[in-house]
Parts: C-alpha cells; sequence; structure tokens
C-alpha cells in the first residue's frame, strides 16, 4: 500500500476538486482504483503505487486547471486522464491560455484540448488550415468562432460560410420551398454558431450589409475573395473539382479555414473525397497546415468518445 500526500493553498480549490457530493472525487478514485481524503487543506491518496502516483498526477493537473480558473467537468477530468495516460498531463496548462472571443451570453470560446489549442494556433500563423477529425471536436464552432474575432477587430471586411449542400441519405428536393429554404437546413450549423457568438440581430444588419454570407459551395464558382475569412465546413463532401475550384477563389489578404470528417463521406457513387486528395496535395506548402483531431479531442457527451471509438474498432475488423 502506498501513500501521498498533497497540500493546496486555497480551500476552495480543494472544494472545486471535490465537486457536489465529491462527485470528482469519485470519479478519480474508480479511474484509477485509489482512495482520495481531502481534510483541510491536504489531500491524502492510497492504492497501490503506480496507481496512486497516476492519480496524483491527475489531480495535481486539474489543481492548475482549477487555478487557471476554469470549471471541471467530467468531460475535462476525463480529457485530463487521458493525458495522464500519454505524460502529457504538464502541458494541460497551455491549453486556455486567453480566450478567442465572447458570446453574447458572456461565455468565453477558448479551446479545452491540446487538439483544438494547435488548430488556434494553426488558424493564426497560416492562410490555409485544413482541420479534420470526428464529430464534436469543435472544429466548425472555433473556426467561427476565429472568424467573428478577426471581423471585430478589422482583420478582414467580410465572413464567408460555406459547405457542399450533399444529401445524408435524403434527398433535397422533398425539402419544401425555394433553393434558399432547401439548403438552408444544411447551413444551419454555421448560422447556429454565428447566432451564438453575433446575436440574431447584428448577424442579420451585417448579413444586409454583406459582410457575412453563408451560402452552399456551388454559389463560390468564378469569383475572387478578396479580405474575407473564409470557411469550408463539411469538406469531405466536396469533389476533387469542387476542393481545386473553393481553394483557387482565395484572394489577397483573406485566410481559408477547411474543416471536415473523413468518416463521414455521402459523396454518391463511391466518388473520391476532394478532401482526402487536398490533405495529399497540399501538406508540403507554406502557409498551409493541417491539423489533425483524434477522439480525445471530443468536447461532447462522454458517448459520444465512446461512440467514435467502436466504430473505429468495428471498421477495422471489417477491414480484416
Amino acid at each position: 500500500m502506498a501513500e501521498k500526500a498533497i497540500s493546496v493553498d486555497r480551500l476552495e480549490t480543494v472544494l472545486s476538486l471535490c465537486g457536489n457530493y465529491d462527485e470528482n472525487l469519485n470519479l478519480i478514485q474508480r479511474e484509477y482504483s485509489v482512495v482520495v481524503l481531502c481534510r483541510g487543506d491536504n489531500i491524502k491518496i492510497s492504492g497501490d503505487e503506480e496507481s496512486v502516483f497516476k492519480a496524483s498526477q491527475a489531480i495535481e493537473a486539474l489543481i492548475t486547471v482549477i487555478n487557471k480558473g476554469e470549471q471541471l467537468t467530467e468531460q475535462t477530468i476525463r480529457y485530463v486522464f487521458s493525458l495522464v495516460e500519454e505524460g502529457k498531463q504538464y502541458e494541460i496548462s497551455h491549453i486556455s491560455d486567453g480566450g478567442v472571443c465572447v458570446t453574447m451570453s458572456g461565455r468565453v470560446v477558448k479551446p479545452k484540448t491540446l487538439g483544438q489549442k494547435r488548430y488556434i494556433n494553426a488558424i493564426k500563423n497560416n492562410t490555409i488550415v485544413l482541420g479534420v477529425g470526428p464529430a464534436g471536436t469543435g472544429k466548425t464552432y472555433l473556426a467561427v468562432a476565429m472568424a467573428v474575432k478577426a471581423f471585430k477587430s478589422h482583420e478582414c471586411e467580410k465572413i464567408i460560410l460555406t459547405r457542399p449542400a450533399v444529401e445524408a441519405g435524403e434527398k433535397l428536393g422533398f425539402l419544401p420551398g425555394d433553393l434558399q429554404n432547401k439548403v438552408d437546413p444544411y447551413l444551419r450549423p454555421l448560422y447556429d454558431a454565428l447566432f451564438e457568438m453575433l446575436g440574431p440581430e447584428t448577424f442579420a444588419r451585417q448579413q444586409e450589409r454583406g459582410c457575412i454570407e453563408v451560402a452552399p459551395l456551388a454559389y463560390m464558382r468564378g469569383r475572387t475573395l478578396d479580405d474575407s475569412f473564409i470557411i469550408l465546413d463539411e469538406a469531405q463532401n466536396t469533389t476533387h473539382e469542387q476542393m481545386k475550384m473553393f481553394l483557387t477563389r482565395l484572394g489577397f489578404n483573406s485566410k481559408i479555414v477547411i474543416t471536415g470528417d473523413i468518416t463521414q463521406i455521402d459523396l454518391p457513387d463511391q466518388r473520391k473525397s476532394g478532401l482526402i486528395q487536398a490533405m495529399n496535395v497540399l501538406k508540403s506548402i507554406d502557409g498551409i497546415e493541417i491539423n489533425r483531431f483524434s477522439d480525445k479531442d471530443v468536447v461532447r457527451h462522454k458517448l459520444v468518445q465512446d461512440i467514435i471509438l467502436a466504430y473505429e474498432k468495428y471498421a477495422k475488423k471489417d477491414n480484416r
């Protein structure tokens, strides 16, 4: 039986670490099969030597998160567990250095994982960024946040959001209304992110002025996009020709972010994804960076991460 004691400067930190009804402590105890006792500003961990070591590493990383003013959630705690397994728990202190922007409700948008932090830095430092990874990793949301930040600081004059109108097992023709009504459901995630960060009134006003444009990818043909922050969402559903057309729209003083999940390709007739080709074609060009997210970067419900892992495991088994 091994034991380790950790001293904490503030009682409030201990209370945050424990959580409501010790829910956070219980999560740590179940993960590492240890006993964690909090007495005042002292935390004692007991169990077998390796488990105590890992639990202490996790607790110290969580204390760092608390001291940076972050609220502990189950997702944050489980992410710290994954960092401990990789020996990267010390990098947790670099994740949330400053926010990207503030939503209309006053919530600060900031990266929550190392993958998201790399993504934000890549967008800052490159003209074209490809964010590729599974659902729930914040690819689109953080790209929109960076676009809003650039727009508000006058780094660009226009935000352009686009995605291919490819059906995921359903047909556009069955939807009611004109063309705009038919494609709006495909653009809804982009609208939602902009509404949250700008508010519906500001969004509508800027859209009327032509400063914000949300349109299907087909509307980009023949244009040169200067002084713009351009986001192509769901890029796994572009063809080779569409991707090349989109990339060559880039104008002066503009930035492009391309997001997609290559495991969710809905192209008909077994057509190959333009995103996959672009990742191979563009990988060695200066000013272009490919940021790959993993299941560890998922910031939705824990089951989303479990579902992604289950599908990956099934796909590997099926290929064999």
